[in-house]
């Protein structure tokens, strides 16, 4: 056995799983989840985080607060990139229904 394969074998044996059902090694890593970071907490407890980065901006006056115009501008723009992106999958939907 090389060094590598030694290095190897040693590795997956420290991945062995002590719980039943858990797999081992590499393969293993996306059926487990980890309970690290913002995505694997409760939405709930997500909500309450991203209340108290809001409100701290506003305390701090750094928040921006549309106004009714620019409101009405970005509503424009949603609408108008919504009707080009339907027109363009409808266009090429009947594209190739025709051929």
């Amino acid at each position: 056995m090389t060094s590598i394969d030694q290095d190897t074998s040693k590795s997956n044996s420290s991945n062995a799983s002590s719980k039943p059902g858990e797999q081992s090694g590499l393969s293993g890593a996306t059926a487990r989840r980890s309970n690290r970071g913002f995505a694997s907490m409760d939405p709930q407890r997500q909500r309450e985080i991203a209340s108290e980065g809001g409100r701290a901006a506003h305390e701090k006056g750094t928040a921006h607060e549309f106004t009714s115009e620019e409101a009405r501008a970005a509503g424009r723009k949603g609408g108008q990139a919504r009707s080009r992106s339907n027109r363009e999958r409808l266009e090429a939907g009947n594209g190739n229904s025709s051929n």
